[in-house]
């Protein structure tokens, strides 16, 4: 029997910037957001007025990173301390992993379907913008 591929649609990734702006502007501080397909693609990308230039990248390879590993970006930052098991981790895929915290997967029905990354503030504010754009995706939400 084939597998089913579960991934984010362009309808989800649009709901998800939309939480992730509501986030941000409470948070008061303007926002760099991406939204990556299962393949790790990028399907949608918001910057807000006046969001860090330096972020756009930052958000992007979040995502990104947390599709390729299936980990959230604050759990390899972990993980990538001298010492621990996967130090170094960061310099694999050509310097493309990044490991602040800010992106995760996202999930549908138990499914990795896609990963966000959100880049600008604090890494907890990062963390947090992030999960408002997760939160935004459920079962409930999609058709």
């Amino acid at each position: 029997m084939p597998r089913s591929l579960l991934s984010l649609t362009l309808a989800d990734a649009k709901r998800m910037l939309d939480a992730a702006e509501a986030k941000a502007t409470s948070l008061g501080i303007p926002y760099n957001v991406a939204v990556v397909d299962t393949g790790g693609a990028l399907i949608a990308f918001t910057r807000q007025d006046g969001a860090l230039e330096g972020s756009i990248e930052l958000a992007i390879g979040k995502a990104k990173t947390a599709r390729m590993f299936d980990k959230t970006t604050a759990y390899l930052a972990e993980l990538a301390q001298p010492g621990a098991p996967l130090f170094g981790i960061e310099q694999s895929n050509g310097g493309q992993v990044v490991i602040f915290g800010g992106g995760l997967p996202v999930r549908i029905e138990g499914q990795i379907a896609g990963a966000v990354g959100a880049s600008a503030g604090s890494v907890e504010q990062d963390i947090a913008v992030a999960e408002a754009a997760a939160a935004a995706i459920s079962a409930e939400t999609r058709p």
